[in-house]
């Protein structure tokens, strides 16, 4: 249930189109909806401009498919993030309308057309070809968010010339989002060159040393160019919410 389908209804009770009692039973699973094994947060989209998204890994085909159907059934977009290419199948054979992002791992059913929310443009960046899924996961989901996200790849910082000649693509941008591994360098040279919020997101790539992104993580945590804040390593979703949440337009009318 979002803000635009609960003015709607109100409207039609208002206008004695629609009984209040059949308003309440539409309204009966608003706060949340008890599927048996998880309590799906439909009051999300009212209270954050968004329904809530299904974290994929550990659960079974089954029970996404039931996740997704009760979000669409609500008027919500579904949006899974880590779905392996076998669970995803499984999934579609249920829901065909889901179409599945091979690269991000993410299934995704919208309901209706996206209605474009963005006041500016978000880029996403990704220093290796290798970070490519991560940074898939943060363009899926700022677009799901409405926004509308460029995106630039395998530009990292052992050949900056790379970036720099793409300085053009960066007018209108209201937010970068800068996905690395190894020593996580990128966002700090994104952010001191361009004077934007950059969420970076540190990967699990990267060789021993790397210790599975946490090297990643800590430089960019303890990064000198001011600007930069830090989701969790391979969190492409939280790097592409936050980057949705700061471009959407009402963030400027407030």
């Amino acid at each position: 249930m979002n803000r635009s389908a609960l003015n709607k209804l109100l409207e039609k009770v208002a206008k004695g189109g629609l009984t209040p009692e059949k308003a309440a039973e539409a309204l009966v699973d608003l706060p949340f909806e008890d599927l048996g094994f998880a309590n799906l947060d439909h009051h999300r989209h009212l209270r954050n401009g968004f329904p809530e998204v299904v974290f994929g890994l550990n659960k079974t085909a089954e029970q996404i498919a039931a996740l997704a159907l009760a979000l669409n059934s609500h008027g919500a977009h579904a949006l899974v993030t880590r779905v392996n290419p076998e669970k995803a199948e499984a999934v579609r054979r249920a829901l065909p309308q889901m179409e599945y992002h091979r690269d991000a791992q993410a299934l995704v059913w919208t309901s209706g057309q996206v209605e474009e929310q963005g006041r500016g443009v978000i880029a996403v960046i990704s220093a290796g070809t290798s970070d490519i899924p991560v940074a898939e996961e943060a363009k899926i989901t700022a677009e799901l968010m409405g926004s509308r996200v460029k995106t630039l790849y395998d530009v990292g910082v052992a050949g900056l010339h790379r970036i720099l000649a793409a300085n053009h693509r960066f007018k209108n941008v209201t937010a970068f989002v800068v996905v690395a591994g190894m020593e996580g360098a990128l966002p700090s040279v994104v952010s001191g060159l361009w004077g934007k919020p950059v969420i970076a997101v540190p990967t699990s790539i990267g060789y021993g040393a790397a210790f599975g992104g946490l090297a990643a993580l800590l430089g960019m945590l303890t990064s000198c160019a001011a600007g930069v804040s830090v989701v969790n390593i391979d969190n492409g979703f939280g790097g592409g919410y936050l980057a949705g949440l700061i471009n959407r337009k009402d963030q400027a009318d407030d």
